[in-house]
């Protein structure tokens, strides 16, 4: 009746008669999209076809029908991963739509399976743009760390890559199918760190009204990526020294310690070796992150690459604004002539400029811009003979610095802070420090 019904609907029916048939079947054929199957049979179960078609296919829905339901047997066959339990008598259009919701959920399941599939092949292929001996260099040692366990330390400038270098290795590890969690150290407010961190329960502190995981849980079995974890408060990195030590986290507020898989990747753009000597990064937090150290390369040190991925940044913006463009020869020289101070971010940030104000099919020099003022030379070619402070000079100069890109920004202070690349919560004391107090309370962050 069943094979009738589904083939007037336009289905591809194959019908087997009992549960030695459909292991057979099942394992002689391409896996199938939806498998129906009794509950009761003279030589099994349900449950039994429902263990082969898992074995065979995970992602092959199965719906259980019996006249002979009961909760437990309800339960326990959507534990094992059947999609639903229809019970006999059943009327056609309700089976139907049952069917075609399985269907969706299949469809649904391929669709992210191949997504997973197509981010691990672009980050395993070379997402890393460039093709330096810098670059080279760089994609080789992701390789041969990919597969460890063991924490890695990314240092390099601001603008360099560090999150695509971490990103890189995780979906180049065994973790990719697991989560990839990123934590800005510099972007949270102090007091909620641990909790973002290692989660809380509920009632450990005004306004936690429902407990919290933590991050560290939410990547257990993944890997966590710590951008600027030189901003991590000294409070926080003897909590996350003993984390690592020990791999297990204790919620804010709780007093059960939980156990965690998780690969921590580490950031900064600072020096950390002379904040270590300063007192300000604790020594033996420095050693645990730094067992692999990657120290991704500046563009400066890879100029051959800036036409490449000046060429990658046009064909992305291109397509984010619907336009078909080319650069002028003019402007591939220009760009090759940069310092670029702020690296590939900086890059990009012309090249986005170029392709919104560019009024033909070509981006020409003076679409571009100019580098940021921030990042020019300063003029020091002749010292004032008279009453010459160094120190007030650099006020001064640190001063119009941060108006100047607290301007570009629109007010936006963490904006600021990224193109005078710093992080902000270096912008915000500074800003506190030069800067009148009304100013700063006026700028968004």
């Amino acid at each position: 009746m069943l094979q009738i019904l589904l083939r007037r609907e336009g289905y591809r029916v194959d019908v087997v008669d009992g549960v030695h048939a459909a292991r057979d079947q099942l394992g002689s054929c391409d896996p199938y999209d939806v498998v129906i199957t009794d509950l009761v049979m003279p030589d099994g179960t349900g449950m039994d076809v429902l263990d082969a078609v898992r074995a065979r296919s995970a992602n092959t829905q199965t719906l259980m029908v019996t006249a002979f339901a009961t909760t437990e047997q309800a339960v326990e066959a959507m534990r094992k991963g059947a999609y639903d339990y229809v019970q006999k008598p059943f009327k056609n259009h309700e089976l139907l739509a049952t069917l075609e919701k399985a269907l969706e959920k299949r469809a649904i399941v391929a669709e992210n399976e191949t997504l997973r599939a197509e981010v691990k092949a672009r980050w395993t292929e070379g997402q890393l743009i460039g093709k330096s001996p810098a670059m080279d260099r760089l994609r080789d040692l992701i390789k041969r760390v990919a597969n460890a366990t063991t924490s890695v330390l990314i240092t390099g400038e601001s603008g360099t890559g560090k999150e695509m270098v971490a990103r890189a290795l995780h979906f180049q590890s065994p973790r990719a199918e697991e989560p990839f969690v990123v934590l800005n150290c510099g972007a949270i407010p102090e007091n909620l760190i641990e909790s973002e961190l290692f989660g809380h329960v509920k009632g450990a502190f005004t306004g936690a009204i429902a407990a919290k995981q933590g991050l560290f849980r939410a990547a257990n079995g993944g890997t966590l990526f710590l951008d600027e974890v030189g901003e991590l408060p000294p409070p926080l990195q003897v909590k996350l020294l003993r984390v690592l030590q020990d791999r297990k986290v204790r919620p804010v507020g709780g007093s059960a310690e939980v156990e965690v898989d998780v690969r921590v990747v580490a950031a900064t753009n600072r020096d950390v070796e002379s904040e270590v000597d300063a007192g300000t990064f604790r020594e033996d937090l420095f050693y645990r992150l730094n067992v692999i150290r990657i120290e991704v390369p500046t563009l400066r040190e890879r100029p051959e690459d800036i036409p490449v991925l000046a060429g990658y940044f046009l064909q992305k913006h291109m397509a984010l604004q619907g336009r078909r463009l080319e650069f002028s020869p003019e402007a591939i020289r220009w760009l090759a002539q940069q310092s670029y101070a702020g690296n590939v971010r900086e890059l990009e940030n012309m090249v986005e400029r170029g392709v919104t104000l560019a009024p033909d099919n070509t981006v020409n020099r003076e679409d571009l811009g100019d580098t940021h003022p921030s990042k020019k030379a300063l003029n020091l070619s002749r010292i004032p003979e008279e009453n010459f402070e160094l120190d007030d000079y650099l006020t001064q100069v640190e001063r119009e610095l941060l108006l100047r890109a607290l301007d570009q920004a629109g007010g936006v202070r963490k904006k600021a802070a990224e193109l005078l690349g710093m992080s902000f919560r270096q912008f915000r004391y500074r800003l506190a420090k030069h800067i009148a107090p009304e100013v700063g309370d006026a700028a968004n962050d």
